[in-house]
């Protein structure tokens, strides 16, 4: 097993391939890559390089840096497995996944506190539509990260949230909307999802309990919804700065030492935040305040008008 730095340059192009080529035993072989951004930037990721150590050498170039490798190869990196045999073209059997749409969205429509312009997302949603189609194009698998499962869930239940806002806008609340959760609205792959499975289902059970923090339903008591997209590499910062943003807010928890007055989140999804000591435990991770084992405890009323 050995380990490089693999450096991919991506091109400002819409949806297209590029060529590149492979040097085996003086043969050309054609190679087709996925552009991983919209603009024209260096993007530069660690592979994983799987290499049968008796076979022969080979050469990729690419944009003059190489690596040498062996006939069975298999390179690995977040959102992309790459495998080379002899004489055979470089094949992948995932896309490389960018959250670019969804990022320019929230840039565009939602405050730095979390106020969401719904309006300005209705005009935008050819733009949230496509987002939604490239999440549809790019659903995980086994090969991804714990972080690039968890972002894409995270910008998928955000996104499709928003979109079913905007399918019903103008409202007052989510809740003036039948069944909400239960919708079945958005094919990602072969399969319609709706919010709840995505939350309890999905998310939930990948055991992070600060997703509850980066999720967001729409109403003034949630935590709000942040202004750029949830990636793998900043996946930590963010829901860290999320939860920490969140437990600060005295409009949603109310916090001193010897009493808390603090979200229904933290009573409705009590197991999630135990999983390793007590919800005091958890709390103290993350406030500003520290609190008491034995302070009194009481949750604040849910507010489900629209965070707007």
């Amino acid at each position: 097993m050995k380990h490089f730095s693999l450096i991919f340059f991506a091109i400002l192009i819409t949806s297209c391939c590029s060529a590149k080529q492979v040097v085996t035993d003086q043969e050309i072989v054609k190679v087709e890559t996925i552009v991983v951004s919209e603009t024209a930037k260096q993007v530069e990721m660690e592979a994983e390089v799987e290499e049968d150590s008796d076979a022969s050498e080979e050469v990729v170039e690419e944009n003059n840096k190489a690596i040498i490798i062996g006939e069975n190869t298999t390179i690995k990196m977040p959102g992309l497995i790459v495998s080379i045999n002899k004489k055979d073209s470089i094949t992948s059997n995932l896309h490389l996944l960018n959250h670019h749409r969804w990022e320019w969205l929230l840039g565009e429509h939602v405050s730095d506190n979390g106020n969401v312009d719904y309006l300005g997302f209705k005009k935008s949603k050819n733009q949230l539509r496509d987002y939604i189609t490239h999440l549809s194009e790019n659903l995980p698998t086994e090969a991804w990260t714990k972080e690039d499962k968890l972002a894409y869930w995270i910008n998928a239940y955000n996104a499709l949230t928003v979109d079913l806002i905007i399918r019903n806008y103008p409202i007052k609340s989510i809740k003036d909307i039948k069944d909400p959760w239960d919708q079945r609205l958005w094919q990602l792959g072969e399969k319609w999802y709706n919010l709840n499975e995505i939350e309890h289902e999905i998310l939930r059970k990948m055991e992070e309990p600060r997703i509850h923090f980066a999720i967001v339903c729409a109403s003034f008591s949630c935590p709000k919804l942040q202004n750029e997209a949830f990636t793998a590499s900043k996946l930590e910062a963010q829901l860290t700065n999320a939860t920490k943003a969140f437990l600060a807010d005295a409009n949603r928890n109310e916090i001193a030492s010897d009493k808390i007055k603090i979200s229904k989140i933290f009573q409705w999804f009590s197991k999630d935040f135990k999983q390793n000591g007590s919800l005091i435990d958890f709390l103290n991770t993350y406030s500003e305040v520290k609190i008491d084992s034995k302070a009194k405890k009481s949750y604040k009323d849910y507010n489900w008008e629209l965070n707007d």
